[in-house]
């Protein structure tokens, strides 16, 4: 098996005490970004498993967007990240 040599480590340990690898992010080509997808990123750059920088030059993320989820999570869980239709 190859492991790609990466910037920074290939796994974290997370406060519930669940592990996030670099396997468990989306792919890079994500295109349809539902809150699960979402989570996982803001989950890597809070824990330190990507930078800020690093995660939007992979998902091709703007600054704006990435602070927006960030935020969401922040005040309102990670419940705050699904969006709905609006009735």
């Amino acid at each position: 098996m190859y492991l790609k040599k990466t910037r920074g480590p290939a796994a974290v340990h997370l406060p519930d005490g669940s592990v996030l690898t670099r396997s468990d992010l989306p792919e890079p080509q994500t295109r349809r970004w539902v809150a699960s997808r979402k989570a996982a990123v803001v989950k890597a750059v809070r824990h330190g498993l990507l930078n800020e920088e690093e995660a939007r030059e992979i998902y091709a993320l703007s600054e704006e967007e990435l602070a927006s989820w960030t935020d969401a999570v922040s005040q309102h869980g990670e419940v705050a990240l699904k969006t709905t239709r609006l009735q």
